[in-house]
């Protein structure tokens, strides 16, 4: 039994405070129905929520499982000593004015002193919302019901936490927990407890900052190993994150950029809205992890037909084409005025016919089809009447039944899908999406793939200072892990540059040194072919000191190779087209320190010029080996430097048929 046990899933509840928060947590426990003790605690009151009331802790009948302390902060510390002391299962601290606060640093560090080994939530948070055990440390209204089963939402937000409790469209949820502060339990470490319940299908995140990157990684290994998905949904720019703006690789790999990382390499599903958030996890719930993106549609109107499609391209969902079983199963049922596609228009001909409905549904999906989609938007219940919609929602389920696949209905928008009816589909295994943007991002983030063994993360510190170092001495340094770079001269004087342009053999490049974007700059010329133009160069220039290197020759493509050092999520390697190409695409993929030669390959295989690195149109290909074994040792050089690298650019490393060679590279170091 974890420390988090009682605290979650209590037996006796104590209510410290007497104000109307304090009233409300007593009166959602009894709404709910809370089966074990509710002890209010005031020094005064006699009465706190209609329950008589306990002087102090002391007079409690035995230490409570979880208390709810709704007091203010200075108060509070002294109360989780207490409790601490008494043997309490731990405490939510809904007091606010601690680490969010410029005076309340010190109170921060007192508070974690006094609980000790007690776990607590928060501060500035609302609590735990149990609808498996009926158990409400919550001091406001929410929307949950008791539930058996269903899935759990975690959220540093209160007021998003609250706002997700109330949504109508049939998702079950056995908890709602808040982690405020997490001044000691973070999200993650709650997750943790949360995900080995029986009860619990799947996790919905609302993250503001990771904090503990390692207990986010102990829990993508649990998701793994309990099969139970988890969908985030991350807001902001972390204020850990001290991105540097010298570089392309800094733009590109910003704060995003890392979290879009962390999250693929746990493999949580990310998404950008709570609407998307809980279609996911209505997806999770009913489906698990979706094995791809390859859905059928069915409606009885071309423009939603239309509509599906168009939205599904959006968030890469593909629609396969019909076999030749499934036209001939489909010609015995719709006239030939319907074009047999997919997505399907049936047309309104079979409506209310639920035999035919069932047939045509069930021709649709396959095994060769990840979920199958019927567009369904019932009518206003209050001033309609719906029979003919349940014949349909009857087919399906039949359709379902007889087909053992992946069923889901759609509502084109949220209003247009009951609450009734989403419940009653669930029960009956079918996923009910609202929405035609949320329910496609929803399948899109449903089919992430689950998290693979990983080395640990590489921290990264936060630099006070840092300091560029010149291309030249950058270079060496690469090289001295067999990184490929040009034949090269660095610090060459101004009346040195002919002459050392000679002995590398024309033609050459010229760069003058000192300057972070050479190109924007003037400060780079290439393809220099004689001693005249190198001299033209220099004085155009006017640098203290040059580069000169050989021109390298065949170029198949340029790529941009970048690690940042971001203190928010680790050292963030970033792989994108590279030159003048780097800003026009703007295509970046991003991996965290380690990674493989595997997760490289395949963000290589993302790029936008990855037509050009593999052979355009029977040109020459590029050597993907090189290029990785590049970018691993770059890896390489950055793990042994990693108190020292704040960022490391490629900017382009020159890919060739035969080799990946470093043609600039900018190095910023940093001191703590």
């Amino acid at each position: 039994m974890s420390d988090l046990e009682r605290l979650l899933r209590p037996r006796s509840i104590a209510v410290v405070g007497g104000g109307a928060w304090c009233e409300a947590v007593i009166e959602q426990n009894q709404k709910i129905g809370f089966k074990g003790h509710i002890w209010p605690v005031h020094p005064q009151k006699d009465i706190v929520g209609g329950l008589p009331a306990f002087k102090t802790l002391a007079d409690l009948p035995k230490a409570p499982d979880a208390t709810f302390i709704g007091v203010n902060r200075n108060a509070t510390i002294g109360l989780i000593g207490e409790l601490n002391q008494m043997g309490a299962g731990g405490a939510v601290c809904f007091a606010s004015g601690f680490k969010e606060t410029a005076d309340g640093a010190d109170l921060h560090d007192q508070l974690l002193a006094a609980a000790g080994g007690m776990p607590i939530l928060g501060p500035n948070c609302y609590g735990v919302l149990n609808a498996v055990d009926r158990v409400a440390l919550w001091p406001d209204q929410h929307g949950l019901v008791p539930v058996e089963r269903g899935v759990a939402i975690l959220a540093q937000s209160s007021n998003i936490a609250i706002n997700l409790t109330m949504q109508q469209r049939g998702l079950p949820i056995a908890y709602t927990i808040t982690a405020g502060n997490q001044a000691q339990q973070g999200l993650a470490s709650i997750a943790q407890t949360v995900i080995r319940d029986d009860r619990v299908t799947a996790l919905g995140l609302y993250i503001e900052s990771f904090g503990d990157i390692a207990a986010f990684e102990e829990l993508a290994r649990l998701s793994r190993a309990l099969g139970k998905p988890i969908v985030a949904l991350k807001v902001g720019r972390s204020q850990e994150s001290q991105l540097a703006t010298i570089s392309h690789t800094a733009s590109l790999a910003g704060s995003s950029a890392g979290s879009d990382a962390v999250l693929a390499r746990l493999g949580i599903a990310r998404v950008g809205s709570p609407a998307a958030l809980l279609e996911t996890l209505k997806l999770f719930h009913c489906h698990g992890r979706l094995s791809g993106a390859r859905i059928a549609s069915l409606s009885c109107s071309g423009g939603e037909a239309s509509v599906m499609a168009d939205t599904s391209a959006q968030y890469g969902l593909t629609f396969p084409p019909l076999t030749s079983d499934q036209v001939d199963t489909l010609s015995q049922h719709l006239s030939s005025l319907v074009n047999l596609a997919n997505p399907l228009d049936y047309h309104t001909q079979i409506w209310r016919d639920k035999a035919a409905m069932t047939a045509v549904f069930a021709a649709m999906t396959g095994d060769d089809i990840d979920l199958t989609l019927v567009v369904l938007d019932f009518p206003r219940l209050d001033s309609c009447t719906a029979d003919d919609w349940m014949i349909a929602i009857e087919a399906i389920e039949d359709a379902a039944r007889q087909t053992g696949r992946p069923f889901g209905v759609v509502g084109s928008i949220v209003e247009n899908l009951p609450e009734a009816i989403a419940k009653r589909l669930l029960g009956a295994g079918i996923v009910p999406l609202c929405d035609f943007g949320a329910t496609c991002e929803a399948i899109s983030a449903a089919r992430i793939p689950n998290s693979q063994d990983h080395q640990p993360l590489l921290p990264a510190p936060s630099f006070a200072t840092t300091t560029t170092a010149t291309e030249g001495d950058a270079k060496r340094a690469l090289a001295a892990y067999g990184l490929d770079i040009p034949k090269s001269r660095a610090g060459i004087a101004f009346a040195d540059v002919i002459a050392c342009a000679q002995k590398i053999g024309f033609p050459v490049v010229l760069k003058g040194e000192g300057v972070a974007h050479k190109t924007e700059a003037g400060a780079v010329k290439l393809n220099l072919t004689d001693a005249e133009q190198v001299g033209a160069a220099a004085q155009a220039m006017q640098a203290g000191t040059f580069l000169v290197e050989e021109m390298i020759t065949g170029t198949v493509a340029e790529l941009l190779l970048g690690v940042v050092a971001d203190p928010a999520h680790g050292f963030v390697l970033t792989l994108a087209a590279g030159g003048t190409l780097t800003e026009i695409l703007e295509d970046g993929q991003s991996l965290l320190l380690p990674t493989t030669d595997a997760d490289i390959r395949h963000a290589l295989g993302q790029v936008r010029i990855t037509p050009l690195l593999i052979g355009y149109r029977g040109g020459e290909a590029a050597n993907i080996d090189a290029i990785v074994d590049a970018v691993l040792k770059l890896q390489d050089f950055v793990s042994d430097h990693a108190d020292e690298i704040a960022e490391i650019e490629i900017n382009p490393l020159i890919c060739t048929k035969d080799r990946a060679m470093i043609a600039d590279t900018l190095l910023v170091k940093g001191t703590t």
